[in-house]
C-alpha cells in the first residue's frame, strides 16, 4: 500500500508538470488587459471562482482605473504557478491557508491571512442513484452500493485531500473499520478530477452520482447535498482535536518530496507574493475583501467570512491592512 501511495504521488507530479506546461486550461488562462487600466493578477482556487467573480466586478466599480484578471485552478497548481514557474500574480487565495507556508515561505511569501471558512458535503442531482434515500447517515453505504459512481478531486487540491480525510474521520466516527479502505477502493481513478468544479458537470450530465465538494460549491450551481456530520465535515473549530486524528500524504514542495496534511477546520488565507508586480493595489483589493461589502459577498456564496480575519504575523503585515486583522493565536 505504502509503495501504491508513493507511485500515486508521483504521477500526481507529473500530471502537476504537464497541466502547469500546457498552460493548464482555458479556465485559468489570462485574457488581455484592458488598454490604458492598471492590472491585478489574481491566482485564487476554484472554489473562490463565484465570490471572486463578484469581487471583481464590485471592486472594479469602485476603481475603474483597475482590471482584475483572475486565474482559476486548485490551490497547489496556483501556488507553484508562482514558486516552480516564475509566473506573477499580485494575490495567491488558497482554498487551504496551511499551503501558503508549506509551499511559499520563505522564499515567496512570509505572511498569509485567513479570511473565511467552508465545510465537507457530498453534492448530487435528482438523477443520482438512490438520491431518494441517502442521508447523513448512511451515505457511506449508499456510495459503495454496486453501479453507484462517485468521485473526488485529486491530492493537489485541498477539496481532494480533505475528501480522504473525511473518509478515514468517517470510520473512527461511525466505528466501522476498514471504511476508509473500502471508500478508497470504490473509487476508481478516472472518478478523480484535478479541481472539485470539475466533478459539477459530471453530477449534471449523470455521469457520476456523487461528488466530494465544498458546501459552498454546491449552493453555488444549485446542487441537492449531503450534510455531513460536524465530526467529519471539518467545519467546527470546537472539534480541531478530533480532525487531527486523521492524516494523508499530499505532493509537497520539491519535486518527490511530500507533506503530511493533517485534519483542521476548513479555512482559506491568501498573501501578497513577494514578487507581485502590483503589491499596493494588491493591499487595496484585500481591503474591500475585507470590508463588510466584502465580507457580505463571502457570506451571501455560502463561504463565512472570518471577522475579524487573522494572521500569522501583525508585523509584516502591509500597514493598510492592520486594522483588519487579529493576530492569529498558535496551534497546539
Amino acid at each position: 500500500m505504502i509503495r501504491k501511495k508513493r507511485v500515486l504521488l508521483s504521477l500526481l507530479a507529473l500530471a502537476l508538470l504537464l497541466t502547469l506546461m500546457a498552460g493548464c486550461s482555458r479556465e485559468m488562462a489570462t485574457p488581455a488587459p484592458s488598454p490604458g487600466k492598471a492590472v491585478l493578477t489574481i491566482f485564487h482556487a476554484g472554489s473562490l471562482s463565484v465570490p471572486f467573480k463578484e469581487l471583481e466586478r464590485e471592486f472594479e466599480k469602485l476603481n475603474p482605473g483597475v482590471d482584475v484578471q483572475r486565474e482559476s485552478s486548485s490551490s497547489g497548481v496556483a501556488i507553484r504557478k508562482i514558486t516552480e514557474l516564475g509566473k506573477k500574480a499580485d494575490i495567491l487565495a488558497s482554498a487551504d491557508y496551511s499551503l501558503i507556508p508549506d509551499l511559499m515561505f520563505p522564499n515567496f511569501a512570509d505572511w498569509y491571512i485567513c479570511f473565511a471558512r467552508n465545510s465537507m458535503v457530498i453534492a448530487y442531482t435528482e438523477k443520482s442513484k438512490f438520491s431518494e434515500e441517502i442521508n447523513s447517515d448512511n451515505w457511506y453505504d449508499i456510495l459503495t452500493h454496486e453501479g453507484v459512481e462517485y468521485g473526488h478531486s485529486d491530492l493537489l487540491d485541498p477539496c481532494g485531500y480533505r475528501t480522504l480525510l473525511v473518509w478515514q474521520l468517517a470510520e473512527k466516527y461511525y466505528n466501522v473499520p476498514g471504511l476508509y479502505r473500502r471508500l478508497e477502493e470504490h473509487c476508481p481513478p478516472e472518478n478523480i478530477r484535478p479541481k472539485s468544479v470539475e466533478l459539477i458537470a459530471l453530477l449534471q450530465s449523470g455521469e457520476l452520482d456523487y461528488a466530494f465538494e465544498y458546501r459552498s460549491v454546491a449552493v453555488q450551481h444549485g446542487l441537492k447535498f449531503v450534510e455531513l456530520p460536524p465530526e467529519l465535515n471539518l467545519s467546527s473549530l470546537e472539534l480541531a482535536d478530533f480532525y487531527r486524528r486523521a492524516k494523508v500524504e499530499v505532493p509537497g514542495k520539491e519535486p518527490g518530496a511530500t507533506l503530511i496534511k493533517e485534519g483542521k477546520p476548513i479555512v482559506y488565507g491568501l498573501t501578497i507574493p513577494s514578487n507581485a508586480p502590483h503589491p499596493e493595489l494588491a493591499v487595496e483589493f484585500i481591503k474591500f475583501l475585507l470590508s463588510k461589502e466584502g465580507q457580505a459577498i463571502m457570506e451571501r456564496n455560502g463561504q463565512p467570512p472570518i471577522i475579524p480575519a487573522v494572521t500569522n504575523d501583525l508585523s509584516k503585515i502591509p500597514l493598510k491592512l492592520r486594522p483588519y486583522l487579529k493576530q492569529l493565536e498558535k496551534e497546539s
